[in-house]
């Protein structure tokens, strides 16, 4: 397998065919928004909330103190000129970038916690690929695909850049907001950079939809 295979085996949308719900929802995402739908590709996505008012949140995501470093508390404010966003927001985001196929809502973890569930449209791009150095054999690869053109001087354009959006496991994971400051080490522009800083942990802890990528 070649690595550009890898890669876009790496990124390829992941998802499990799914229908809007029958039953009735009781627990709405919004008071205008019951449940959300999306399309990427050829594959449909449904995004909902538990309707379980006992459910629980799982004790992966339950704890409350990991050893800092690496475990440490994010800032609200990632970095100057990225947005931080919330869920509702997420959810726009793939209305108006990721269904119209104008952006990605990445997953920047590594792949051992990405193959355990994910947010559904997801595409996993683990934040050491956007490591800037010699020995990564990924980077000009994804940059190429994510618009980036790479110049004879060595460095990158960046005009049509995609727009991007990352999490990773929570306000105490360090793995998007690396990514996002190496892609801005390179050069990719701020105001294509989304960061939810909840993650996967606030994402569960709203009873959100979560899909097991084939």
């Amino acid at each position: 397998m070649t690595i550009w295979t890898k890669i876009i085996r790496t990124i390829a949308p992941v998802a499990l065919l799914l229908a809007a719900p029958v039953h009735a929802q009781d627990v709405w995402i919004t008071p205008d928004m019951p449940f959300f739908e999306f399309e990427v590709g050829d594959e449909f996505y449904l995004i909902e909330r538990d309707q379980d008012n006992e459910a629980r949140i799982a004790d992966g995501f339950a704890k409350t103190s990991r050893a800092c470093p690496p475990f440490c508390i994010q800032p609200m404010v990632v970095s100057e000129g990225v947005e931080t966003v919330g869920e509702v927001e997420l959810l726009d985001f793939m209305q108006d970038y990721v269904e119209p196929g104008l952006g990605f809502l990445v997953d920047a973890r590594v792949e051992s916690f990405f193959v355990e569930g994910t947010i559904p449209g997801a595409v996993n791009m683990p934040f050491n690929m956007f490591v800037p150095s010699a020995t990564n054999p990924f980077l000009d690869q994804l940059l190429v695909l994510l618009g980036g053109k790479l110049l004879a001087s060595g460095e990158w354009d960046f005009t049509n850049a995609t727009k991007l959006l990352l999490f990773c496991n929570g306000p105490w994971c360090g793995q998007s907001p690396l990514a996002i400051n190496n892609l801005l080490s390179i050069g990719y522009p701020p105001e294509q950079l989304i960061y939810y800083r909840g993650g996967m942990q606030s994402w569960v802890s709203m009873g959100l939809s979560v899909i097991i990528p084939e």
